[in-house]
């Protein structure tokens, strides 16, 4: 990396600090509170992705599985930080050793045996994501809820005044 990439990152997580705090307090103890993903998770990751590509290859294959799980659970929780929203962002956690597995599946001896657990917990994770998502927008709109049951009941009546055509 050079001076420029540093410095471009060192700004735009001050500007994202800056962002978040709007007229509170500003300090070294926020920057640590809103952004320790970024600065000891994700690192901690990405050496492992560094040491599997660029020093040890082949040979040290197992290295991606908690590179791939530290490098998602650490974007899961900067997401979770910057917005405040970990009630939601919690399935990432189940999807963290999918991603690390996918990744030794992917780099490795392809063993067709390791698509189970990956699959298993990927499908188990959006699911968890899509429930929780859907409850949330449902939530939203709980002060229009007579509106959605009149709604219902109206395309019901509808769909059941409507003639069935001969087949």
């Amino acid at each position: 990396m050079n001076v420029r990439t540093i410095g471009g990152l060192v700004l735009l997580l001050l500007g994202a600090c800056l962002f978040l705090n709007q007229g509170e307090t500003f300090g070294p103890g926020k920057i640590f509170a809103y952004f320790w993903p970024s600065l000891f998770v994700i690192p901690l990751g990405l050496f492992f992705h560094w040491l599997y590509f660029s020093m040890i290859g082949r040979k040290g294959i197992g290295v991606l599985i908690p590179g791939g799980i530290l490098f998602t659970a650490g974007i899961v929780c900067q997401i979770a930080m910057l917005f405040n929203n970990w009630g939601y962002m919690w399935p990432g956690f189940i999807l963290a050793p999918a991603v690390g597995l996918f990744e030794f599946y992917w780099f490795g001896n392809r063993n067709k045996w390791l698509l189970i657990p990956i699959n298993i917990l990927t499908v188990l994770s959006l699911l968890f994501f899509a429930v929780f998502s859907i409850g949330s927008i449902y939530n939203k709109f709980v002060l229009s809820q007579p509106i959605i049951a009149i709604v219902f009941v109206l395309a019901g009546a509808m769909m059941l005044m409507m003639k069935k055509k001969d087949i």
